[in-house]
């Protein structure tokens, strides 16, 4: 491999190729070299703007979860406009993606990866559910607030049945996301008892 190649916004080109490298090999294939040779440099450029390759890691997670933050936006700002199951099912579809998809599993498998996210940020351990479930219950609650959903709605736990649920649609149709019918008949079954009349 060439070692002289410059890569402009070394980080962000790294992190694009470990997420390329993820998708196509899963969490077992990515390696350091692997992360290297997808993006075109010397290993060494990762280890010049990283400490070590869990470092490279925490920053991938942390900025893959930074991209959710605008999907979650998205959902509040749909609160009172349109149907609510429909609103949610569309937000699983992102929050679900083929790339958070993927990193779960590789936070899940790698226990120093787990702990740094902790340093890194409370509640971190699986900062991509973590970040589901806070869009998904600032929704919630947002919808309450407007009357839509009963006051006696309890949202911590359709939150819950909403992302652990929603996670297990998505991986019992792995390595194809689940169609948008069958995310609409599962969401619609989870908070059709907590819609207003």
């Amino acid at each position: 491999m060439p070692t002289g190649v410059h890569l402009r916004n070394a980080g962000q080109q790294l992190f694009d190729a470990a997420e390329r490298v993820l998708l196509r090999d899963g969490p077992d294939g990515l390696t350091s070299r692997a992360v290297t040779d997808e993006a075109g440099c010397a290993k060494g450029v990762l280890h010049r703007h990283f400490a070590d390759f869990d470092a490279f890691l925490t920053d991938l997670v942390l900025d893959r979860a930074a991209r959710l933050e605008t999907q979650a936006s998205t959902l509040l700002d749909r609160a009172g406009a349109g149907d609510v199951a429909g609103n949610l099912a569309e937000a699983l579809g992102g929050l679900f993606g083929p790339v958070p998809m993927a990193i779960i599993p590789l936070v899940t498998f790698r226990d120093g990866l787990r702990a740094r996210l902790r340093q890194a940020k409370p509640g971190g351990g699986i900062t991509i559910l973590a970040q589901a479930t806070s869009a998904i219950s600032g929704y919630l609650a947002e919808e309450q607030r407007r009357g839509r959903l009963t006051a006696g709605a309890d949202i911590d736990a359709l939150t819950l049945s909403l992302v652990g649920g929603g996670h297990l649609v998505f991986v019992n149709h792995a390595p194809e996301p689940p169609s948008a019918a069958v995310i609409t008949k599962f969401v619609t079954g989870v908070v059709a008892g907590a819609l207003s009349r």
